[in-house]
């Protein structure tokens, strides 16, 4: 079939006729399918359950250095639960915290902190005399920017590209003016493109010079070992963004965050922050009033259940295997039911747990609540960006991970199907 634009009016709208009826038969199916997060499927969930055998009552409850997990104490960490985040990140253990569950909640604090106590001696944010700003690659982690707007934070749109975000654009941002506090960053497979930033934009952010002294990268590498290809020419790699800050001379600049949420049980993993032993000073004093001590038992049973990064690199083929035939149909049935008409476009990645859509402008809304009155859940439009408000209305993330395969191809044609009758609509309006 030729692309939609360049069909006349009359084909148009015999084109639109047939694809309403083909939606009709489509919501009288019933379907009732989500994928609007990043959710592991239960296979995903079920091939792990002997995680919850590794510790039992008989267990040895200490960690290597003799350290009690089951009591106070060893407040930032068991000591191979640094060792193993640490190796996941591409860094030294001695750069890791060892937190709780989710490093989310590493970022929400790390926020929060900055504005009630400011950020290593700097004035808290909170008074400021103007509003603190942070950049926003996009499209990118809506819960990203939620901690930002919690806090009243400006956010700024900066456009992503293939091998990262716009790095011209940040340069001057973070050079020129002392507001600009933050950058969120998702450097591998990210959120939602599965872009990997590229060694030039890595090495660019290492030797930023901010106006702002307490300015910091948040660096979220949450797919960092998150790989859907078995093949080394298939999985993305990108510098370790702590050696590269210490070799620009800035030690201080980067916030780097990981977790165990996708490896192992999500709400129920270990989450790890690494950056200078500076940072992290100043991040234990809070700790200690924050809280008596996180989960060490957690910490213990993910590292004899895991053991170390190849055990990871083992565990994560076993993940790979389950959500890679998701990609492929969904990937298929873009390409077999879009391909070639000119309405769509959308990112095929090697690793991570979303692909990028991007619709005609205008349209993506609709796409999303068509689809939705036919029974398939997907992420609201506008999530990806800011404030909820996609300037163009046009992307739209598609999460593969929690429907079975068979539900996804299902999920993945009926998405099509919302995408050419939307998009016909569209252009027949405008002839």
């Amino acid at each position: 079939m030729k692309p939609y634009s360049e069909m006349s009016k009359d084909e148009l709208n015999a084109l639109l006729a047939d694809l309403e009826k083909q939606y009709a038969e489509a919501k009288s199916k019933g379907l009732k399918l989500d994928m609007s997060r990043g959710k592991p499927g239960v296979a995903q969930l079920d091939m792990q359950m002997d995680f919850l055998d590794v510790l039992d009552s008989s267990s040895d409850m200490h960690s290597e250095d003799g350290g009690e997990v089951r009591n106070y104490g060893m407040m930032d960490g068991i000591p191979e639960a640094k060792r193993l985040l640490a190796e996941i990140m591409g860094t030294k253990q001695e750069n890791v915290i060892v937190c709780g569950n989710a490093s989310l909640s590493i970022m929400f604090d790390a926020v929060s902190r900055s504005f009630t106590h400011g950020v290593n001696g700097n004035t808290p944010w909170c008074k400021l005399d103007k509003p603190v700003k942070f950049l926003c690659p996009v499209p990118g982690y809506d819960r990203h920017f939620a901690i930002t707007e919690h806090f009243g934070v400006e956010m700024i749109n900066i456009p992503m590209s293939s091998t990262g975000p716009d790095m011209d654009l940040v340069e001057k941002y973070v050079s020129s003016d002392p507001y600009v506090k933050g950058i969120w960053c998702v450097p591998k497979y990210s959120n939602p493109q599965g872009v990997s930033y590229s060694d030039e934009t890595v090495r660019r952010f290492a030797n930023l010079k901010p106006a702002a002294p307490d300015f910091r990268i948040y660096w979220d590498n949450a797919y960092t070992v998150h790989d859907l290809y078995d093949e080394p020419e298939k999985q993305d790699k990108i510098l370790d963004i702590i050696s590269e800050c210490e070799k620009a001379g800035n030690p201080d600049l980067v916030l780097e965050f990981c977790s165990t949420s996708k490896i192992t049980f999500s709400g129920a993993g270990i989450s790890g922050l690494a950056s200078s032993k500076t940072n992290l000073d100043n991040i234990r004093k809070s700790m200690t009033i924050r809280t008596i001590g996180f989960d060490k038992v957690n910490q213990l049973r993910h590292v004899r259940y895991l053991k170390n990064i190849d055990g990871v690199k083992a565990h994560m083929k076993k993940h790979a295997a389950i959500m890679r035939p998701k990609f492929v149909a969904t990937l298929d049935i873009l390409e077999k039911e879009l391909g070639g008409l000119g309405i769509g476009e959308w990112t095929k990645p090697n690793g991570g747990y979303f692909i990028s859509f991007n619709a005609m402008k205008g349209c993506a809304k609709e796409i999303v609540a068509a689809c939705k009155e036919a029974g398939v859940t997907l992420t609201g439009a506008g999530a990806t960006f800011p404030y909820g408000k996609d300037p163009d209305d046009s992307n739209i993330r598609i999460a593969p991970s929690f429907p079975s395969p068979e539900e996804m191809s299902q999920a993945a044609e009926l998405f099509a199907l919302c995408v050419k009758l939307v998009s016909a609509r569209h252009l027949a309006a405008q002839k």
